[in-house]
């Protein structure tokens, strides 16, 4: 009876398990594509990669994905990857270190650095100076967190945020524990930030 339980359980774990990926997969999905045009051929674009906080020289699993993402999102040689991040976990700028990864895939295009930002907030307000001759703007992350940012756009710069157009950082199965984890902390903000009258 108590080997029947056990499997019971790990069945249900298994099962809950798939849910809440497959849920972080739907959010991810929608959130991605949510207000965003599709970009026209032949627009100069700027791809803005936000980095996340990396403790050694190499780039970390979270920031090669940003990288790879916001590599796919190119269209053009005229267009320009912005990598975004300071030193935050460790000695060296995250904006440094992406760039570096960038290069070590073959990328051979335009690259600018935004290297003083210690948070969402600092990324978008400092690299808007870079973003100014764009045509096209692409905000890469993971899903939730480029919403994010694509907000924090809109409310400093609205002119620059008509401008955004949907980034190629979404693919099924990619990264999943991170999409659900990431959608569930954003689920969490904002209902904290419901209940919560100073925060509005």
């Amino acid at each position: 009876m108590r080997k029947s339980l056990l499997l019971t359980l790990s069945a249900g774990t298994a099962v809950a398990g798939t849910a809440f990926l497959l849920w972080g997969e739907i959010v991810s999905a929608r959130v991605s594509a949510q207000g965003l045009r599709q970009g026209r051929p032949g627009a100069r674009r700027a791809i803005l990669v936000l980095g996340y906080g990396n403790r050694g020289p190499r780039a970390n699993a979270v920031n090669r994905y940003r990288v790879r993402a916001g590599l796919r999102t190119l269209r053009s040689i005229d267009d320009v990857l912005i990598f975004t991040g300071g030193a935050v976990r460790g000695p060296e700028p995250e904006a440094r270190i992406l760039a570096r990864y960038a290069v070590e895939r073959g990328y051979p295009g335009r690259i600018l650095l935004e290297t003083e930002s210690r948070s969402t907030e600092e990324n978008i307000r400092n690299s808007i100076p870079l973003l100014e001759d764009a045509e096209e703007i692409a905000i890469v992350s993971n899903a939730l967190h480029a919403e994010r940012a694509r907000g924090l756009l809109r409310a400093r710069r609205p002119d620059l945020a008509a401008r955004l157009i949907r980034a190629d950082d979404y693919r099924f199965g990619e990264i999943p524990v991170i999409k659900a984890v990431s959608a569930a902390l954003a689920l969490l903000e904002r209902r904290r930030s419901r209940g919560d009258p100073g925060s509005r």
